[in-house]
């Protein structure tokens, strides 16, 4: 563990506090962040002590710490990181600390969307077989805060974003790459820097890792060329070394079939490549194909993503709030066969919506599209420059009873109420899981 250091953690979000936490009682710890201390959520300062708070701009200049923590939201070459890294201070990271610190094995998964779905999965089928296994990262709980938990025995399924991995300089031991299109554009200087911070996941590899990489997309596939270790490639398009939809089957190029592809609970085309990824890791930690089987059989999907919420005389009303972008209400989009009432906008992530314009318009099941938020002009100027929309629009609901009348008064028996807004959410809510929470509710009043 780390000790005896001046360290500074910049940026008090879970993961910071976590930092601070694990930190705090053998080093001399500042916590700096955009906030002051009494703005910030309370439920990140429980258990901090003996630490010293700052905002950004009252840091005392002539301060020298030995150690900066850099928190997930924090880009490395902000400039008071800068100047403190040019005084000899040297940056890490949560997740750099981890892995550092970390005696278990990790399995870790990134990608553009369907990484938390993915992580639980591998998560559940290694629990089928009564591995010490334990679930943390960017999906809610701080990898820190586990840390002292571990052993050797242990096994540590990590969702990682590309704000954790963008200056991390190890691998896990297994690496599952999902799709990669673009994301958070508003914090990445381009979509060229976003996929570059995803490599840090095989870059530092062995020869005794595995890369389990999505060969259906093309920036997914180029990390198979950036690591020392094993690639094993999962497809929906063709058979590979690794797991593949063949017909209606999911395969595994050593095992033969593992399920039939209707036989998976969740819904979706992007969910059977999900299924791929974490069957193919699941299989390299050794857990049977029966049981990989009966875990995909009966996982219901996570809060928020494609979340069915109930089914109102014949309308089911599902709740995919998680979706921010373009890329996943596509996905969303291709999930159900059935006519759909689609509720996009929401606050902007500078997405290209071309794309999703494309999708729209192609999809004769979309009867009706429910515009919201700052960015539903810019949807609605995206899918007129393609063409023109032939089902019905319900334009400006300012609040989220507004939002679920204008479904339910557009939607008939057999038809799909989906929230699936391809952008964030911070214009009319909190944050995704408010907007999801908010929605989930109504619907239920209905």
């Amino acid at each position: 563990m780390t000790t005896g250091k001046k360290i500074l953690i910049f940026g008090l979000g879970k993961e910071g506090a976590s930092a601070a936490r694990y930190l705090q009682s053998k080093n001399e710890v500042t916590v700096v962040d955009q906030k002051p201390k009494e703005e910030i959520n309370q439920d990140f300062l429980e258990g901090i002590d003996s630490v010293s708070f700052h905002t950004e701009t009252d840091l005392p200049e002539n301060e020298n710490f030995g150690l900066i923590v850099r928190s997930p939201g924090v880009r490395p070459d902000n400039s008071t990181i800068r100047k403190l890294t040019a005084n000899g201070a040297q940056l890490t990271s949560p997740t750099q600390i981890f892995f550092e610190e970390s005696p278990a094995r990790i399995i870790g998964v990134t990608g553009t969307k369907g990484k938390g779905t993915t992580s639980t999965l591998i998560y559940e089928m290694l629990k089928t077989e009564g591995e010490d296994v334990h679930l943390a990262g960017n999906i809610g709980t701080p990898m820190l805060d586990i840390l002292q938990n571990l052993s050797t025995k242990s096994v540590v399924v990590l969702e990682l974003s590309s704000f954790q991995l963008v200056d991390l300089t190890k691998s896990p031991h297994i690496a599952v790459v999902l799709m990669i299109t673009s994301e958070h554009l508003n914090w990445h200087t381009d979509e060229g820097e976003y996929q570059e911070a995803k490599t840090s996941i095989v870059k530092f590899q062995t020869e005794g890792d595995f890369a389990v990489v999505n060969d259906d997309f093309e920036a997914s596939k180029s990390f198979s060329q950036k690591t020392k270790a094993k690639v094993l490639f999962f497809s929906t398009k063709k058979s590979t070394n690794g797991t593949y939809l063949e017909g209606n089957n999911l395969v595994s190029a050593s095992r033969g079939k593992i399920i039939g592809a209707n036989e998976v609970l969740l819904p979706g085309p992007h969910n059977i490549q999900n299924a791929l990824a974490a069957s193919a890791a699941a299989e390299l930690m050794g857990i049977s194909s029966e049981n990989i089987a009966s875990v995909l059989k009966s996982f219901k999907g996570l809060k928020h993503r494609l979340q069915l919420i109930r089914d109102v005389d014949g309308v089911k009303y599902y709740n995919d709030s998680f979706s921010t972008t373009p890329e996943t209400t596509i996905a969303a989009i291709e999930a159900f066969d059935e006519p759909k009432i689609l509720i996009l906008g929401g606050s902007s992530k500078n997405s290209n919506f071309k794309s999703l314009a494309q999708k729209i318009l192609s999809t004769p099941s979309i009867k009706a599209l429910i515009f919201i938020g700052t960015e539903a002009e810019t949807i609605k100027k995206a899918i007129s420059q393609e063409g023109t929309f032939g089902g019905k629009i319900q334009e400006g609901p300012k609040s989220i009873e507004e939002i679920v009348e204008a479904a339910y008064n557009l939607a008939e028996s057999g038809d799909i109420a989906l929230l699936s807004p391809a952008c964030a959410s911070f214009d009319m809510f909190k944050n995704y899981e408010d907007r999801g929470e908010q929605f989930i509710k109504e619907v239920e009043k209905l």
